[in-house]
């Protein structure tokens, strides 16, 4: 594996892991958590998301997104809705689709040797549903999720998975899509990776995962 030049300059000893976000960097879920949303707030006869409310719920914990779109009066039927209001393997997992490249991405970085982890804002239920359906269990350890630390941007969840590799967070790479996320990578002292074409600021700007696998000098993942 032989860095490209700009990973050589933010990591002279070489990178130890990567950390990866889940929504809008492993997946593309942005139809899955409108369905999800929607559905929730339809069965509490509420209208649909704002597009306000979609950007926000797309980086917050579900927690955290239902309690600022549902009315303070109906926080006591959230667990209800949650309950009944859909199927989340019927309703939701279906319309979850998996980042180009990525499978053979992360197959590729976990040849060479490289340690791969996630931090995501979902809950386990969430995470767990998704690595489940797309067969992508065994690459990742840890998994952090909003279950088991703070939410980013809190730098809980890099920091736990820097202890669980023994690492230093500077050997660390953190990929993700939000701002969220470079401030959770940056507060740990991890380099960030922002990922897809947002114009997001990052130490290193990663437009999609054969790019990626190119910076890194992977085998040919396609």
């Amino acid at each position: 594996m032989k860095l490209s030049d700009n990973l050589q300059r933010l990591f002279p000893d070489g990178i130890k892991g990567i950390i990866f976000d889940c929504d809008g960097v492993m997946i593309d879920s942005e139809d899955a958590n409108r369905q999800f949303y929607n559905l929730l707030l339809k069965y509490l006869d509420l209208p649909p998301m704002t597009s306000e409310q979609e950007s926000y719920a797309f980086m917050a914990t579900s927690e955290q997104a239902l309690r600022r779109m549902v009315p303070g009066e109906l926080h006591w039927r959230i667990p209800e809705a949650l309950r009944e209001g859909l199927v989340y393997d019927r309703d939701v997992l279906p319309h979850i689709r998996l980042m180009p490249d990525f499978g053979n991405f992360i197959k590729a970085a976990m040849a060479a040797g490289l340690l791969l982890a996630v931090d995501t804002n979902r809950t386990d239920f969430g995470i767990d549903r998704v690595l489940d359906f797309f067969g992508l269990t065994a690459y990742f350890d840890p998994v952090i999720s909003a279950s088991k630390a703070l939410p980013k941007p809190s730098p809980e969840g890099v920091r736990l998975i820097c202890g669980a590799w023994a690492a230093r967070p500077e050997h660390i790479l953190f990929v993700g899509d939000s701002s969220d996320d470079g401030e959770a990578a940056r507060a740990a002292g991890a380099k960030f990776a922002a990922f897809g074409h947002k114009g997001l600021p990052g130490d290193i700007n990663v437009p999609d995962f054969a790019c990626f696998a190119e910076e890194l000098g992977l085998d040919a993942i396609k």
